[in-house]
């Protein structure tokens, strides 16, 4: 095997160790997304007020927390994050993604997902495929730094991106898969 892929997937590997939810019974690991879910939800309030009325007013929402490391022209990751419907109904699920291009890098961050219809929900929650395109740097550790990241609206689907951390420069075309996690539903 050639070092770089070695590279590559050792560090794919602990980067998704790092997006593993925390805790050892169901309900302890329950209690840490829906710890991250709330200070996803605080920290994009915070940057853009107008989310918590959007959020409000939609179908539902979803939060997730996502590792991914991208090596000259592969980018990988995976995470995990909860979906909950504003009729009270709460999924949670995990999420894994490949892709294509340039880049460099690695990064820790939350994407939240805002659900305008019930059948935009229900879609995501039975079939949970993304594929798109992602340009994106940052350079940042906690609230040191910056990252430009994005929202975007697609299918009534509004989505936002917070990078945590990380050092990233890349341009790649990607597809996501998101299921439900059977240990935690």
């Amino acid at each position: 095997m050639k070092p770089w892929i070695f590279f590559f997937v050792l560090l794919s590997a602990l980067l998704t160790g790092c997006a593993s939810h925390q805790g050892k019974s169901v309900s302890q690991q329950r209690q840490a997304i829906e710890n991250m879910r709330a200070e996803t939800l605080n920290t994009l309030y915070r940057q853009k007020p107008y989310a918590a009325d959007t959020i409000e007013r939609s179908a539902g929402y979803a939060v997730f927390s996502n590792a991914n490391v991208n090596l000259l022209f592969a980018s990988a990751g995976g995470g995990y994050g909860v979906v909950h419907s504003n009729n009270g109904t709460v999924t949670y699920m995990k999420m894994g993604e490949l892709g294509i291009g340039l880049g460099l890098g690695a990064k820790d961050y939350r994407l939240v997902f805002v659900f305008h219809t019930k059948d935009a929900l229900r879609r995501f929650v039975e079939h949970g495929w993304a594929f798109g395109g992602q340009l994106d740097a940052a350079a940042k550790a906690k609230d040191k730094g910056d990252a430009i990241g994005g929202e975007i609206t697609v299918d009534n689907i509004t989505i936002y991106q917070l990078t945590e951390s990380g050092l990233a420069l890349q341009a790649t075309i990607k597809g996501t898969k998101f299921w439900r996690d059977d240990s935690l539903n």
